[in-house]
């Protein structure tokens, strides 16, 4: 994988070069006694030079060792420079000369290393020209990996009577009438067909090039051609000549002229005009960049062309697919259905589903193999072929070592060039985020807020001028997606992926690449210790942990999915990770406590913290002063933990974006005979717990010190200093407690100009605190998401109706969340133009006003009405209302009886969902909702007529599906009976 580490060592050197032409370097150069010319001129320009030559294409086709050596040897030499500019920034510069005299160890210690690092990048430069490792030498052949993905496509060929009977019979039925033969007038319609590697895009498109009944009869012309990666134009143009035309016209065009050179636009010339008056079909397989369908499409094919020609492309980049046509003309080619990519594996191995029935193993074995395959044809068909001459016994065994048998087995070589030819092709910027899904387990849904705030933390996105740099990472992400590199997992009522997944067999060669580049190393079982290398990323998965060989001191991020490393059990925060940028406790089993992150100061890279919604509770009750100290933190997440209060130097951090802090409710049997205090002593010191051998008092002291600081508040909510305005850059605040913060500090998030997101709870809080706060949101001008909760655990649902004094609210809300009670919606709201989703819970809404607000929302696709949210007993959804409204819930309306849409209401639903609901004159009107596609009855929903309801879902156009989980029918004795479905 010679590629990789050429493209790798480019990349971070990259981030290094930049960094090294920084102000900080300059300021490092005055402040440390070292020539300007050492780091400012010097550094930057050998790194640059550096740069060139990795990425000039000479040396990317180099498969030479020596080459492969001196691109690891730059690449470390990158990651060592950046540490140092690191370490100057946060010990020494831009502080003042007092500061700067108390920290003479430090700059000695900086300097030397200078010193070290300018004579390191001499000798690499040096090296470079001592082995002659780089000749600049011209060349117009193919590239050793496009001719092997020749190879490749040959070989699915070759496979595709063997896979035409399981899983594409219905994705060439879609695509056939997709192509529209019997259309034969018209310009030329193009259609793509997009997929990862591997997925079978290729076999698709020769089956349906190969079949005479659906293609061949009705063009004049037909062309097969593999669009390399390096295609030559003369060669391309040739080709289609010789395939449209035939041989002889290939020959005349090139009898035409001889004596000169042939040149591009002869060629092109020559077959634009023949192909003006014919009906072509052509396949362009494997497409990899816009600027070579631009080119195809302008110079090979004729501009005009009114025969109803059609052009079918397969490419792995939906994003490059949509700007070439329309949405309407794009398949999603999906991996194999579970059944589908058994059977496929079954006629590989030459079993029978006899076999499985009688084989439980061989059934279980099976099914672990494909998911392990991704559902991917190419790569169920190469293991299927290898497993066909072992026994069933060794199936097992092999599973095991298929991590392993990627990187060495022979018959696995396909598998693995069709995801490191991706990887390969990837934009500079996109390979190491590529390369960080590693750190996550098999199967693992990934956030793709956690993502890219990630890696937005480890100055792996990099800003750009008139946007963000988070929607800078956003694109990173959408990169990923469209290049089909990663699959969404969940996906949001706009369309937006959320989170993702890596297939297994992808994620298997991802984590042999990023072991190849010393860039992420995981911990695992089967791991119990691991050479001495300098590893940048570390992520354990497993109960064990390294005996030796971990350079603590050069790791820049730390996640945990096993059990706690031996090495930190006295405390995560540890002084040998002084280089940690990033520490993810999201999904630790064990229990984190106070002890844990009491050292937090000694982290003074830290960019990243997360310890959260695992599984465990973490026993945390209170951030340390010596937060303050980690002055380039940029995303704090310390949700479902026991802190009631953020200090005071929280805002001293004025690189922080995102900040989430909310603490666990406490879950006691509520008395109104005893004071609240007395409750939750009783709760936290009760008897059993008392009479409970328990050595670890973690708990205990957590529960108390979150009951006492928060005056034994029943809210999630924490408390926010005075000082939060400090917080200029930031955009994610969550969950403020409004009835704890003085009102100057609320009065000050009105000053937090940037915020997208913000939570609060205003459970117990003072009208005038309420007012202050009601004030302070209309100043938010970012402001895209917005929850509000009024509602204490055992207190009386709170009042909202505080809002109805507000003149607007901000302009570009998104998402709103609303729990409390309000009764008519305000006017205010009217003006949400821009308004996607709304939750409401205990809102009691009144009828036909609070209805009519919502249903003026243009761009309303969520309503969700949870418990107590409406007071109505019909709700109407009336002719012109919810124009956009896609998904309708309603969830425990004890005063509901009837929901009924009127004609020409809410056009665009798709899915209604209801629970908890006694709708005792039914469900009427669905006919009026010409794309819905399902109507969701549960958790003990009584809705009467229901055989009614579901002879309208039958007699429907869109053939909507009705989900019955609890149905309740009528009957004659007793109007209602729950039958179980």
């Amino acid at each position: 994988m010679a590629e990789t580490v050429l493209s790798m060592a480019s990349s971070i050197l990259g981030s290094a070069a930049s960094k090294a032409a920084t102000a900080a370097a300059e300021e490092m150069s005055l402040l440390m006694g070292v020539q300007k010319e050492i780091w400012y001129v010097f550094m930057k320009d050998e790194l640059e030079t550096m740069q060139a030559f990795l990425v000039a294409p000479e040396v990317s086709k180099k498969k030479d060792k020596l080459v492969r050596v001196w691109a690891k040897q730059v690449r470390d030499l990158s990651y060592d420079i950046e540490d140092c500019l690191d370490e100057f920034t946060v010990h020494v510069g831009s502080q003042s000369l007092s500061r700067q005299l108390m920290k003479l160890k430090d700059r000695h210690r900086i300097a030397v290393q200078i010193r070290n690092l300018k004579s390191r990048v001499e000798e690499v430069s040096s090296r470079n020209a001592r082995y002659n490792l780089i000749k600049m030498e011209a060349t117009n052949t193919l590239g050793e990996t496009e001719s092997y993905m020749e190879d490749i496509r040959i070989h699915s060929a070759s496979n595709i009577d063997e896979a035409q009977l399981v899983g594409f019979a219905n994705p060439k039925k879609v695509l056939v009438e997709m192509i529209d033969v019997h259309a034969n007038d018209g310009d030329a319609r193009v259609i793509f067909v997009v997929g990862t590697g591997g997925l079978g895009k290729t076999t698709l498109a020769r089956k349906i090039y190969e079949s005479k009944d659906d293609i061949a009869k009705y063009f004049s012309c037909c062309a097969w051609i593999t669009i390399s990666q390096s295609f030559v134009k003369i060669e391309l143009l040739k080709d289609l000549i010789k395939q449209l035309l035939g041989e002889y016209s290939l020959r005349t065009c090139l009898k035409q002229l001889e004596g000169k050179a042939v040149q591009v636009k002869d060629l092109s010339s020559f077959l634009t005009k023949a192909l003006e008056d014919k009906r072509y079909f052509i396949i362009l397989d494997d497409l990899w960049t816009i600027d070579a369908w631009r080119w195809i499409n302008t110079i090979a094919l004729p501009s005009t062309n009114s025969k109803g020609s059609r052009i079918l492309v397969t490419t792995r980049n939906a994003g490059l697919a949509k700007e070439c046509t329309s949405e309407s003309l794009i398949y999603y080619l999906k991996p194999l259905d579970t059944n589908d990519a058994i059977d496929l594996l079954l006629r590989k191995t030459r079993k029978t589903q006899e076999d499985m029935k009688n084989n439980e193993n061989l059934r279980n074995i099976v099914a672990k193999l494909v998911k392990k395959c991704g559902f991917l044809p190419l790569a169920v068909l190469t293991i299927g072929g290898i497993l066909a001459s072992k026994k069933i016994e060794e199936w097992g065994k092999f599973y095991k070592k298929i991590p392993s048998e990627l990187e060495i087995n022979p018959s696995l070589e396909a598998t693995r060039r069709i995801v490191t030819l991706s990887y390969d092709h990837l934009p500079s910027h996109l390979k190491p985020c590529f390369l960080y899904l590693s750190i996550f387990p098999e199967d693992f849904e990934i956030s793709r807020r956690r993502l890219v705030e990630r890696w937005i933390a480890e100055g792996l996105v990099k800003a750009s001028t008139g946007i963000t740099i988070e929607e800078v990472g956003e694109n990173y992400f959408d990169g990923l997606i469209n290049r089909s590199m990663i699959i969404p997992s969940k996906v949001n009522i706009e369309g937006v992926v959320k989170s993702c997944r890596v297939h297994d067999v992808i994620r298997d060669i991802t984590v042999s690449i990023s072991r190849g580049e010393n860039f992420v190393y995981t911990i695992g079982d089967d791991v119990p210790w691991i050479a001495e290398e300098k590893f940048r990323h570390v992520a354990y998965h497993g109960s064990k942990s390294p005996t030796r060989g971990m350079d603590w001191s050069r790791i820049r991020s730390l996640t945990i999915f096993g059990e706690r490393p031996t090495e930190l059990a006295s405390s995560i925060c540890s002084q040998h990770l002084r280089m940690l940028r990033a520490l993810d406790l999201d999904n630790v089993p064990f229990i984190t406590t106070q002890k844990d992150i009491n050292n937090i100061g000694l982290l003074r890279h830290l960019k990243y913290l997360h310890i959260g919604s695992g599984q465990s509770e973490q026993y945390i009750y209170k951030l340390p002063k010596s937060i303050g100290k980690l002055h380039g933190l940029e995303a704090l997440d310390l949700r479902t933990s026991y802190i009631s209060k953020l200090p005071t130097e929280i805002t001293t951090l004025q690189c922080l974006r995102s900040l989430r802090c909310s603490k666990i409710q406490n879950y006691i049997t509520y008395n109104h005979t005893k004071p609240l205090p007395l409750q939750f002593v009783c709760n936290t010191l009760g008897l059993p717990f008392l009479l409970t051998p328990y050595k670890d008092c973690s708990r205990m002291v957590a529960k108390l010190h979150r009951a006492y600081s928060s005056r034994f508040s029943d809210t999630r909510g924490v408390r926010v200093p005075r000082g939060i305005s400090n917080l200029k850059a930031l955009q994610i605040l969550e969950v403020v407690d409004l009835k704890g913060t003085s009102t100057k500090a609320i009065e000050e998030l009105g000053e937090l100009k940037e915020l997208r997101k913000l939570s609060v709870t205003t459970n117990g809080a003072s009208g005038r605190k309420c007012k202050t706060f009601c004030e302070s949101i209309q100043k938010l001008p970012s402001l895209l998401s917005l929850c509000i909760d009024a509602d204490g655990l055992y207190s009386p649902v709170g009042s909202l109706e505080w809002l109805g004094s507000a003149s607007s609210l901000p302009p570009l809300l998104r998402s709103l969340k609303l729990d409390g009670s309000i009764g008519v919606m305000p006017d205010c709201f009217k003006s949400l133009a821009q308004l996607v989703k709304i939750r409401l819970r205990g809102t009691k809404l009144e009828e036909d006003k609070s209805i009519d607000v919502l249903g003026g929302l243009p761009k309303l696709m969520l309503l969700q009405l949870y418990p107590s949210a409406y007071e109505g007993k019909k709700l109407v959804l009336r002719h012109g209302a919810f124009p956009s409204l896609r998904k309708l819930v309603i969830s425990y309306q004890s005063q509901l009886r009837e929901i009924r849409f009127e004609e020409g209401a809410s056009r665009q639903m798709e899915s209604l969902e209801i629970r908890w609901c006694r709708l005792e004159s039914g469900i009427n009107g669905i006919k009026h909702l010409p794309k819905l596609k399902e109507i969701s009855l549960g958790y003990e929903s009584k809705v009467a007529r229901l055989g009614v309801l579901q002879e309208e879902v039958d007699t429907h156009p869109n053939r909507p599906v009705l989900r019955e989980k609890f149905a309740i029918l009528p009957t004659a004795s007793t109007g209602f009976v729950i039958m179980p479905t």
